[in-house]
């Protein structure tokens, strides 16, 4: 039986539910990114030591990140499977890939945890970190990695309360987590002078809290499909078609801590910790304009998939084509603002002269490519919401790993450390171009009640 929120999906205008489903995500990843951004505003301005630690916390970037991208694998696979077989009306299915989510996220944090434990100082040493900057990448991650299963929890759970209609219940996980770290923070670092160790134990409380908030309501009978024990035990078909989906976002999220070992790596063989540190500061940037993005891809993809798997293909490509050109626009927007001032985002994280004066030299090379890639934004998780995992998993690699990767190690030899910073903006126009082709040549073919039915 369809619930009021599955109706809406179906007969609401689109402009209105686009707002009314996006506007709660789009805030709680703004929100959500602060977890990090705040850490790294308050530490590099800690006296006499924030250039040095700025940079140590970000080489634990690649960790953090592919933590991230396990839940990534499980949230944003496994909730556009429960959105099309809610669409199906079938919402015991549905509550059965919510429990092998949930298996699968408590696994994947037993896992992780323990691996970066053992060997988190050599990875750390690869990654960028010098004599310099290797304790306060220690003392932050060692903290963050306690604290793994409630970030999985916190982040991979957060889909599937979005594809049931419910995104203001979904952003309040996150403010909750945040506002708990905006809080201590300061407190911690500054007031307790634990520094940088305080940072990692504010946001593993943030992320606990935000965790618990997940459960709770899922559990509850206010969730239309429930967290329940007895599907919690996996299901070998339902977990591989998590994986086929979860594979995509998995791998975009995931080869972002590829890129950053890269991108570090080769900062520091070229130029040093300065230019390590410009990399975590454009970083940061790039993940505060990302995070509306995310947040408003998430809260459509449920619209897409839902009315996909109603067989509603004319007002599925209607919402797909409108999310489209809104993430262009919004990242046009946003990517412009950094390039005209982008001494003013330096400061943001850094009081440190020569450091705003690098990034204010490199940040309008280094985001000249992301004016356009909004239409990747929109076009990849087009295509995972309509369940095609190849597609999806191609344009995931396609910019990173084939493109951006090569490029960072090859261009260096040519143009010096410049080289590096050249590598982003080259890649992003190819990819995003690359994308729209795609979208242009299958996304009729896709609509169609053939490959429906392939989605079983």
């Amino acid at each position: 039986m369809q619930t009021q929120s599955e109706q809406r999906f179906a007969t609401e205008s689109i402009p209105k539910l686009m707002v009314t489903m996006a506007v709660p995500s789009v805030i709680a990843q703004v929100i959500n990114i602060l977890y990090n951004i705040v850490d790294r505003i308050y530490i590099g301005h800690i006296e006499g030591v924030g250039a040095a630690a700025l940079t140590g916390v970000g080489v634990t970037f690649p960790i953090i990140t592919l933590i991230s991208a396990f839940s990534a694998f499980v949230g944003r696979g496994g909730a556009p499977l429960a959105a099309i077989w809610m669409g199906k009306g079938d919402q015991k299915h549905a509550e059965k890939i919510l429990g092998n989510g949930a298996f699968l996220l408590t696994a994947f944090s037993v896992l992780l945890m323990a691996v970066f434990l053992i060997w988190q100082r050599p990875l750390l040493y690869l990654f960028g970190a010098s004599d310099a900057t290797i304790g306060y990448a220690c003392d932050y991650l060692t903290i963050y990695l306690l604290g793994t299963w409630f970030v999985q929890l916190a982040l991979g759970l957060n889909p599937f309360i979005i594809c049931q209609g419910k995104p203001r219940t979904a952003m309040l996980s996150i403010v909750i987590g945040a506002v708990i770290n905006i809080v201590l923070d300061p407190i911690f670092i500054f007031v307790f002078g634990w520094g940088v160790r305080g940072a990692a134990i504010a946001t593993v409380i943030s992320q606990a809290m935000s965790a618990a908030w997940n459960v709770g309501f899922l559990v509850s009978g206010k969730s239309s499909i429930r967290l329940m024990l007895r599907n919690l035990k996996p299901e070998s078909r339902i977990i591989g078609q998590t994986f086929s989906l979860g594979i995509s976002p998995f791998i975009m999220s995931s080869t972002e801590s590829l890129v950053t070992i890269v991108l570090n790596s080769g900062m520091q063989r070229y130029g040093g910790d300065l230019y390590v540190g410009s990399i975590t500061i454009m970083q940061s940037v790039l993940q505060l304009f990302s995070a509306p993005l995310t947040g408003f891809t998430q809260g459509v993809q449920p619209i897409i998939s839902y009315n996909y798997g109603a067989g509603n293909f004319a007002r599925t490509k209607k919402i797909c084509l409108s999310m489209i050109g809104v993430s262009f626009t919004i990242s046009f927007l946003a990517n412009m603002t950094a390039m005209v001032v982008p001494e003013f985002y330096a400061s943001l994280f850094s009081n440190d002269p020569e450091l705003i004066a690098l990034v204010g030299k490199v940040m309008p090379i280094f985001l000249f490519g992301m004016l356009f890639f909004g239409l990747q934004n929109g076009i990849q998780p087009s295509f995972l919401s309509l369940g095609q995992a190849g597609i999806s998993l191609f344009i995931a690699m396609f910019r990173k790993v084939i493109l951006l990767v090569p490029l960072a190690l090859i261009l260096p030899r040519f143009f010096g450390v410049m080289g590096i910073y050249y590598a982003e903006p080259v890649s992003d126009i190819i990819s995003a171009a690359t994308a729209t082709l795609l979208f242009a040549l299958n996304i009729n073919r896709i609509l169609s009640k053939e490959y429906l039915e392939r989605i079983r």
